[in-house]
């Protein structure tokens, strides 16, 4: 833990906050908190650059929860910059990259960016992502006794990390989370010998020669052979004022959030599994919940739409999509919706909105380099190989039908052990 970062609570935010003689960044955490769980390792490697010019400060947000609320800040993370006294910058909630603190943080400070010394790695296995594909890779390629690295540009997980329940993971007694997951691999490729640099921002890729090139801000990897397995984040809302509600209204993560909306009104986005599963996990919290839906028919499981369908707190509005979220400074009230059929347009009255619908790829590194479909996913055979030569994909970022943990492990083993062969032919 740094000792650069000051824990406080509602009665030390004046002294601690207000009253600083220097920039400070405040992060309201939760425990049992997957996106802050992301954010803990992001928030002390800032604080060990940055603290000479900026004061980090933690407040816990069930501890002070009415104070929290004070400020509009009803999701957990949510960061906030204040500076002489008053709040400043935009706010950051929910997942957040390690780009996007820094940037945030670069934005008030300005020009005073220490710079980062520069070393070089050589690998026989470079590994973009650390998630359950990623980490699957390693474990074979490490394994086989290939010099293996794996860069990820936040901690090791992926999604596999944020889920709370993973139901149907062979070997697992019944329920795990993927936390759990997650830990096992991360030290199973370890003792293979794997090295792992989290944190990392990518500031380069090269792909094209015989020997892989990666830039990040303080390495230069070069590779014999790269296994792209960077996975996919969650789709974006797509609405009018849903960036600006993004944490205080808006949220991507029912296990990280939904405790705030005890005995409240809220809306479900999507039709497919993590949407249908989702909605019947908040029902547990919400007084009223509506899915939102923009099809007549929903693409879960049977086995879930039964629990949603025979929920009494739960009702489906069919064939609409949200145009427009609203509220009050940083309290969302309603989201206006639109029937996709008829264009007829209606406001339904939320506190909170939950948004699955669907995914988008983490690939635009690799554009103009290797062949991908029009969405941005990367076209790889069930070898895992690529129209690259020792490029290979693996995980959600490949073009599948089924993108689950365990599909997301067996390619990373594919691929580990393609990469392992590929290596040992050069």
């Amino acid at each position: 833990m740094s000792d650069k970062i000051m824990y406080t609570e509602s009665g030390g935010f004046e002294s601690a906050v207000l009253k600083s003689t220097i920039p400070v960044i405040v992060d309201f955490f939760s425990d049992e908190c997957p996106p802050c769980e992301v954010l803990a390792p992001i928030f002390e490697k800032m604080a060990e650059k940055y603290g000479e010019h900026i004061k980090f400060v933690k407040i816990k947000r069930e501890e002070n929860k009415d104070f929290a609320k004070s400020l509009h800040v009803s999701g957990s993370p949510t960061v906030l910059f204040f500076k002489d006294g008053k709040e400043i910058g935009s706010r950051l909630a929910g997942f957040m990259s390690k780009p996007q603190v820094r940037r945030a943080i670069e934005d008030i400070l300005g020009g005073v960016i220490p710079k980062e010394p520069m070393q070089r790695v050589d690998c026989d296995v470079l590994i973009l992502g650390a998630g359950a594909a990623g980490l699957s890779a390693a474990i074979y390629a490490a394994r086989a006794k290939m010099n293996t690295v794996l860069v990820d540009e936040s901690v090791p997980g992926g999604q596999t990390a944020s889920t709370y329940h993973v139901a149907n993971y062979p070997g697992t007694p019944g329920v795990v989370r993927g936390r759990e997951i997650i830990d096992n691999m991360r030290e199973q490729a370890l003792s293979f010998g794997a090295r792992i640099d989290d944190l990392k921002e990518i500031a380069k890729v090269d792909l094209t020669g015989k020997t892989k090139y990666v830039l990040t801000e303080d390495t230069a990897y070069y590779a014999k052979s790269v296994i792209i397995a960077s996975g996919a984040k969650p789709r974006a809302l797509p609405a009018l004022g849903a960036d600006e509600f993004k944490g205080r209204g808006v949220h991507y993560c029912a296990t990280c959030d939904g405790s705030m909306y005890q005995d409240r009104c809220i809306v479900v986005v999507g039709g497919g599994n993590s949407a249908v599963e989702e909605a019947v996990f908040l029902s547990k919290y919400a007084k009223e919940l509506t899915l939102i839906h923009q099809f007549d028919n929903f693409q879960a499981s049977q086995t879930a739409q039964e629990a949603l369908m025979n929920n009494p707190k739960i009702r489906v509005i069919w064939d609409s999509e949200i145009r427009k979220v609203m509220g009050e400074g940083h309290a969302l009230n309603s989201v206006e919706i639109e029937n996709i059929k008829t264009k007829e347009c209606s406001i339904v009255s939320t506190e909170g909105a939950f948004v699955y619908i669907g995914t988008q790829p983490m690939s635009e590194w690799f554009a103009g380099q290797v062949e991908m479909d029009e969405t941005g996913y990367i076209k790889a055979s069930e070898d895992t190989q690529t129209n690259v030569e020792g490029v290979f994909a693996a995980g959600d970022i490949r073009t599948k039908p089924i993108r689950q943990v365990v599909t997301a492990a067996a390619d990373g083993a594919v691929a580990g052990i393609m990469a392992e062969r590929y290596v040992a032919g050069l």
